[in-house]
């Protein structure tokens, strides 16, 4: 995204958990960015490939409610990527 559509877009917080936290080596911050797809972008350009990787398996919520890439975010929208998690 032009940064020129970047400072224009709403300011919002990505939260990484588990396996995506680990592969990006941060808790996530903060973004400018239109849609989902948009903030993720702007989380791989920033935290790396590693975490582009994990992405594919991982559910995105925002403000508590599943979503999508084409979701529109508005300033102040929590992004959560959680990645699967297993137990025993």
């Amino acid at each position: 995204m032009p940064a020129s559509v970047r400072s224009e877009a709403p300011q919002v917080t990505i939260r990484l958990f588990a396996a995506a936290r680990d592969a990006a080596r941060t808790t996530g911050g903060e973004v400018a960015a239109a849609t989902v797809g948009d903030a993720l972008d702007e989380a791989v350009n920033r935290w790396g490939a590693e975490l582009a990787e994990i992405l594919p398996i991982c559910r995105i919520w925002v403000d508590g409610e599943p979503a999508d890439a084409d979701t529109r975010l508005v300033t102040g929208a929590e992004v959560a990527v959680l990645p699967p998690v297993t137990g025993g």
